[in-house]
């Protein structure tokens, strides 16, 4: 494998963006301090005209920007202080529609432009002279904002702040499943439950943030109708105005007034509609408004476009959206060419580093790593993992593994699957520590289909041998699938096939996978209730190893480790009065005596049992020698080949009729029965008296 050397993490656009404007500001946080005070200042103080005509060209900027860079996010968690930036550009729009009253007021008879040039233009621009077409377009515009757009947000807002809060609990448990499941790693699993909390804060913020767009709109109406009216109060009782003269002066400035105030908040009503239709963030307020405001040069450029579009209308001040103009589109092309000349920095350290690399060999110790299990495929089947129709393979090997857990206890380790080009065509195999422990041909476009009952196939296809079990088949193609379900036939598809085929490898060889990293692995996650018995039983009592070597005795007979603070018990029972493995294997078995006789219970719902003579009994505690793990079994080679005989006739003319039975043992010579048993009949389960659950039915079918 090639290293390539590691690259210092470059600095994003919003870094970027919050180093330019540190240049103008010693603190963002003080900056933004200042701000909101600059804000709550003009409510009280009055401001002069030319200073109103920059703050309006700020509040339509800052209206733009919002909506841009809403446009540009990929989803609406990376715009999480929209409901601060929306509150901040309300009280903006509110302190100028009051410093733009007070001008109105006291020096609307001074002529229309009283209040400023932005009014002024505005308000010539929009009306044309006439006041009735600038209260017709005022009036639709607040109707528009108002009735549309704010409601259509607000309510988009509490439908999704509350499916969001509804459907928490059901997304966090499919993430704990996953996390069991080995889907997810943990880290995986924080990340997805914070933004998951992100989110339904976002959203619940939003729906509170829609109360400001629309209490905005309502400010908005009766500002301007307190204007008109009170304009043509004050012009006519103090300044001697005609009614004329009044209304034309006063509404004008008045319509233009809110013009001004109704397009910003028409433009960031829109904004928060598409982003609720389309949600938390770190740090301070002030890093973060910086960050996603100046998060995407796009914006920014876009934006500068358009403000110097509006300085060029007639009428409209340019100076001020000029200045804004050249200061986002300066801010825009420096990001851009921060993030060009970083990518080009990161392609060209990447291109030295693998030239400056010499090409090396392999290191030897990737030899030694082992794939613990391993599913090789013919060039043929590769079709079942790269296809859509195929993936049911993978997706079945995924499944494989939560099962095994649920019912074995046992976490299987990654079963990789690779191609291997000097298989044949439609050939498997499946390799235990790269060791083959099983194979099968198959055929990748039809079906697999077996008798139950082990007659003969009454369908036309390729009689083949089950590649697991080793039963009667044939492979038919699939258009026969309903005719042979018809006639009750066990019919499986080729993913199907090998996975079950795998699933028989694994259970075969589950003693083997237990590895001792496993086995500390199921002790360091057991509930910490539990943790007391292993750190008393552990190192004292016996080692890890050992614990390890009474698990694999149980998963070598297949029965399930799950209940494992039970077995636990057992073993440090046990460990009292023996240090025998075999012993304390025993002892454990017989503490899951309602588990093993649960697993063994037929469908009839009792145990079939075959026992053992007293005399083959007698025979077998003769025959061993030898004391604690040194135990052996000494018996003559004739009165062993003739118990295998007697086995052999008993449980094949058991099998004939249907049943599959237990070999019943004394707990004395069971461990030496099943070494015999495995040999022969490795799927027969060999039981002791005392692994019989009081509760359990059981029925006698023969002794051999």
């Amino acid at each position: 494998m090639t290293e390539t050397t590691p690259v210092a993490a470059e600095p994003t656009e919003a870094s970027v963006f919050a180093g330019l404007l540190s240049k103008f500001v010693w603190r963002g946080d003080i900056a933004l301090a200042l701000g909101i005070t600059c804000i709550l200042v003009v409510l009280i103080l009055p401001l002069p005209t030319w200073l109103l005509d920059i703050s309006l060209a700020i509040s339509i900027t800052l209206s733009v920007l919002i909506l841009m860079t809403v446009l540009f996010i990929p989803r609406p968690l990376d715009f999480s202080t929209f409901p601060t930036v929306l509150l901040i550009a309300t009280v903006l729009r509110l302190a100028l529609n009051l410093a733009s009253t007070r001008l109105i007021l006291a020096h609307g008879h001074e002529g229309t432009g009283a209040a400023g040039r932005v009014i002024e233009a505005f308000g010539n621009f929009v009306m044309g002279g006439n006041f009735v077409i600038g209260i017709i377009v005022f009036g639709i515009l607040v109707l528009v904002n108002f009735i549309v757009i704010t409601k259509g947000s607000g309510r988009i807002a509490e439908v999704a702040a509350r499916f969001s809060l509804d459907a928490m609990p059901g997304k966090q448990m499919a993430i704990d499943a996953d996390l069991s499941a080995g889907l997810i790693e943990e880290a995986e699993a924080r990340q997805r439950r914070k933004q998951l909390e992100d989110e339904s804060t976002f959203f619940g913020a939003m729906d509170g943030a829609a109360k400001f767009v629309r209490g905005d709109a309502i400010a908005g109406l009766l500002i301007t109708f307190i204007n008109i009216i009170g304009g043509i109060i004050i012009g006519i009782a103090q300044q001697d105005l005609t009614l004329s003269q009044a209304s034309q002066t006063y509404t004008l400035l008045t319509v233009g007034d809110g013009l001004v105030s109704q397009i910003p908040a028409l433009i960031v009503s829109t904004a928060a509609g598409l982003l609720v239709s389309k949600a938390g963030v770190a740090g301070s307020t002030d890093k973060a408004l910086f960050s996603q405001l100046g998060g995407y040069p796009a914006a920014l450029g876009l934006s500068s476009f358009l403000m110097a579009s509006l300085s060029l209308l007639p009428g409209i001040p340019m100076l001020p959206f000029m200045l804004l103009a050249l200061l986002t589109g300066t801010l825009a092309w420096f990001i851009t060419q921060g993030q060009i000349q970083r990518e080009a920095a990161a392609t060209a350290a990447e291109t030295e580093a693998e030239a400056a690399l010499p090409v090396a060999e392999e290191p030897i110790s990737t030899s030694l790593q082992l794939d613990y299990v391993r599913l090789e495929l013919g060039y043929g089947l590769l079709p079942l993992i790269n296809t859509e129709t195929g993936q049911r393979l993978t997706d079945q090997i995924k499944a494989l593994r939560r099962q095994l857990a649920s019912d074995m206890g046992f976490v299987l380790p990654s079963v990789r699957i690779q191609d291997n080009m000097q298989l044949p065509a439609n050939t498997y195999v499946i390799r235990i520590k790269e060791i083959e422990a099983g194979r099968g041909d198959l055929r990748p476009t039809m079906l697999l289909v077996m008798d139950p009952k082990g007659e003969t196939l009454s369908l036309a296809g390729e009689e083949t041998t089950e590649p697991t079990f080793g039963l009667p088949a044939m492979w038919v193609d699939e258009g026969l699938r309903e005719e042979a379900s018809f006639k009750g036939y066990t019919v499986v598809d080729p993913a199907t096939v090998i996975t079950t085929h795998v699933t028989e490898v694994v259970k075969e060889h589950m003693a083997e996978l237990l590895s001792y990293a496993e086995t500390q692995k199921l002790l360091d996650e057991l509930d910490k209730e539990q943790q007391k018995l292993i750190a008393d039983m552990i190192p004292n009592q016996i080692s890890v190893s050992g614990v390890q070597r009474v698990l694999q005795n149980l998963l070598g007979e297949r029965v399930s480790i799950r209940d494992l603070p039970t077995i636990l018990e057992g073993v440090s029972e046990a460990c009292s009065y023996t240090q025998s493995l075999n012993a304390i294997t025993e002892h454990v078995r017989a503490r899951l005596a309602r588990q093993i006789s649960d697993a063994n219970v037929s469908p009839t719902g009792y145990i079939p049992l075959i026992s053992v003579s007293p005399e083959w009994e007698q025979t077998f505690a003769e025959a061993i020698v030898g004391e604690g793990d040194e135990r052996q079994l000494s018996l003559a080679p004739s009165h062993l080949q003739q118990f295998i005989n007697n086995v052999r006739q008993i449980f094949e003319r058991q099998a004939m009729l249907g049943e599959n039975p237990v070999l019943l043992t004394s707990p004395v010579i069971r461990p030496f029965v099943r070494s015999i048993i495995e040999r022969i009949r490795p799927m027969t389960n060999v039981m002791s008296q005392n692994e019989i659950h009081p509760k359990a039915k059981i029925k006698t079918l023969g002794q051999i």
